[in-house]
């Protein structure tokens, strides 16, 4: 799985020419062509043949999946990545390694994989509680990129039958959630370990240990951390058919030998090329085979216009888009990670709510310990969800979108790692089912009234008429109103919940009004100061975007020098102010460039140690001889030397 790369993320293969000899040296032309062979039946390993798939109901009526992203990876309890980091000095699972595990030229993440007991791991109790909770399927992790499978594997040693656990934990989740009633999936992210595992061939380049291979360069273990790679064979999939076939191979094994409902691939289609179209043919014609029509459901990161599922990491789309979707993200780190808070209740909701207005299901990883246990304040966040769940779901499952899907001043712009929204009780989603429109306020109002404005009574004609408005989980009656403003509602005293407010609305002829959005800018406070949020910026390009660090939101993933953020603020008075910055950043130094009354003010930000680690830099003074609404841009100074940055806040301190 992904996690946050403020950089590309280089995969180092050190030429050890000792321990690699001829193995993998074969030429491309001497390279094997692929055997992908498909299961009879109608599709083809070509778009055109997929684009006769159509997803099964059960998924768009689903809306909610429970994923089990577990496996050995998570015994040093570190985060995400650990087989990888172990081997890259400087990286923070590195040290923990050193400190904990020894040497990875000895003691490397094979000798991980046997302290991975799963010793209390009651997939029976944790399948009830994800049911409970709202769960309509589950997933489980069937390969990482550490190459370690969870399934009973005849083609690969290193699985979970043999080692660690010695249990078929694919099947076992399998058993587990047929007894509930839900369907199952398994997620493969076996394509990117290929090169992801390449730098377990390197070695120290300084300290006592320099030039002293890691163990992943020792020929007899290359069946668990592959071959060399070639140089240039750097990229997220391999361009080596060799790596090709195995691939093909083991998911097809994987695919054949277990009853899918849902395969999914971390990362687009496999490959880029025939191998991966090939095993999307192969799944849907198996199904068809097996069920006598096609049920099966597939999903990779991968525009698909209705081929596949397209899921996105860790984001959501900006709209309503015409084809189901997913989101994966995670409670907390993919793996457990002790120095991670969990996510509260309210965000999953809010995201659940979000996705499901837009045509989407939220896949939701709920972070397991490695002895394959929950956390008490984990269980106890599935229990609120229940709670939630048992009166919401009327209007989460089996709907579909309306004419729009919602309205408010949070607007996320779309796409991976994009997540973390500051939602408001103004902020409206809605769904539908039949004739009945469901109105979510993303909060339960101080002022106990919701106020829908798409549903505002037309200037002319008799449209949009509201003959019915009850709340999910009250008896009682509601008022309501409903003007050229919109649709007013007056709630109970008593909240029904915390996280939202729920509104059945009954009518003829319900159509979202055309609204004119109220941006409303920052303003100075009592002492003339101006605090400018990361919250409350505007985001200028395609990766740049806000994320929650310790539960305050900063701007990050600011990969690309050639995007910007800006602020539409109100000074009420002119004045002369000081300017800093709270910033966090690994890089030795960066530089952005601050615009405000036509001045310019250049930052420099300095290494803070870490990307969670903030530290304020003063940016100088600026005048602002007129008091009224300013722009206030910040943008890299340089976009060819930009070194990104995480950004929380800009203070305006008012010195005179």
């Amino acid at each position: 799985m992904n996690g946050k790369l403020h950089v590309p993320a280089l995969l180092v293969s050190l030429a050890l020419a000792g321990f690699y000899g001829e193995i993998g040296q074969i030429k491309a032309a001497d390279a094997p062509a692929v055997a992908t062979p498909i299961a009879n039946g109608p599709f083809k390993a070509n778009f055109e043949s997929l684009s006769n798939y159509k997803c099964p109901d059960w998924f768009r009526d689903a809306k909610f999946g429970i994923w089990a992203h577990w496996g050995p990876q998570a015994v040093p309890m570190d985060g995400d990545w650990y087989a990888r980091g172990l081997y890259e000095p400087g990286n923070g699972h590195n040290k923990y390694h050193l400190a904990n595990y020894g040497h990875p030229s000895t003691n490397g993440y094979k000798d991980i994989i046997p302290l991975w007991k799963a010793e209390k791991w009651d997939p029976d109790r944790l399948m009830a509680l994800y049911k409970k909770a709202g769960a309509k399927y589950f997933v489980s992790m069937a390969s990482h990129h550490d190459n370690f499978y969870l399934w009973n594997s005849k083609l690969h040693k290193w699985n979970s039958v043999n080692m660690g656990p010695k249990r078929d934990v694919v099947a076992t989740w399998q058993e587990a959630a047929r007894k509930q009633g839900l369907r199952f999936g398994v997620s493969e992210h076996l394509g990117a370990s290929f090169t992801w595992f390449q730098a377990s061939h390197g070695a120290d380049k300084t300290g006592p240990m320099a030039g002293v291979p890691y163990d992943g360069a020792d020929p007899k273990y290359q069946d668990l951390y592959h071959f060399p790679a070639k140089p240039d064979d750097k990229g997220w999939y391999s361009k080596d058919p060799r790596w090709h076939q195995m691939w093909y191979d083991r998911i097809k094994e994987l695919v054949d030998n277990y009853q899918l409902d849902l395969l999914y691939t971390d990362g687009g289609v496999p490959f880029g090329n025939e191998v991966g179209r090939s095993m999307i043919a192969h799944l849907y014609n198996n199904d068809l085979q097996r069920r006598g029509q096609l049920d099966v459901v597939y999903c990779c990161k991968q525009e698909s216009k209705g081929k596949w599922i397209e899921d996105l990491e860790r984001g959501v789309m900006p709209r309503i888009n015409p084809y189901p979707w997913q989101t994966d993200t995670s409670i907390g780190d993919w793996y457990y990670n002790r120095n991670w808070k969990f996510r509260p209740v309210s965000w999953s909701i809010h995201m659940l709510v979000d996705i499901v207005s837009k045509n989407g299901n939220l896949l939701l990883n709920v972070v397991q310990r490695p002895d394959g246990s929950l956390d008490p304040e984990v269980e106890e966040a599935l229990e609120a969800l229940a709670k939630w769940i048992a009166i919401h779901g009327e209007g989460i499952y089996e709907t579909r979108p309306w004419l729009v899907y919602g309205e408010g001043a949070v607007k996320a712009k779309g796409g991976s790692f994009k997540e973390d929204f500051k939602y408001s009780a103004k902020d409206i989603r809605f769904t539908t089912k039949g004739n009945t429109l469901y109105a979510f306020a993303m909060g339960w109002p101080e002022d106990g009234q919701v106020l829908i404005r798409s549903l505002a009574k037309p200037v002319e004609g008799d449209g949009n008429q509201v003959d019915s408005v009850e709340l999910l989980g009250y008896q009682g009656r509601l008022s309501f109103t409903q003007t050229t403003n919109g649709l007013a509602v007056t709630l109970p005293a008593n909240k029904v919940s915390e996280y939202t407010a729920a509104l059945k609305i009954a009518g003829s002829n319900l159509k979202p009004v055309a609204l004119v959005e109220i941006v409303e800018p920052v303003r100075t406070d009592a002492k003339g100061n101006l605090l400018l949020p990361a919250d409350k910026a505007e985001m200028h390009g395609n990766q740049v975007n806000t994320e929650s660090r310790d539960n305050v939101t900063n701007i990050g993933f600011w990969d690309n020098g050639s995007e910007w953020v800006s602020w539409n603020a109100q000074f009420d008075s002119p004045g002369v102010y000081k300017l800093s910055a709270s910033c966090a950043t690994p890089h030795a130094e960066t530089e952005f460039a601050l615009e405000v009354a036509g001045q310019l003010l250049l930052g420099k930000v300095l290494r803070t140690g870490d990307w969670g680690v903030f530290k304020v830099f003063d940016l100088g003074q600026v005048e602002i001889k007129q008091p009224g609404k300013q722009t206030i841009s910040i943008r890299p100074s340089n976009g060819n030397n930009w070194k990104p940055i995480n950004l929380r806040c800009v203070q305006f301190t008012k010195v005179q």
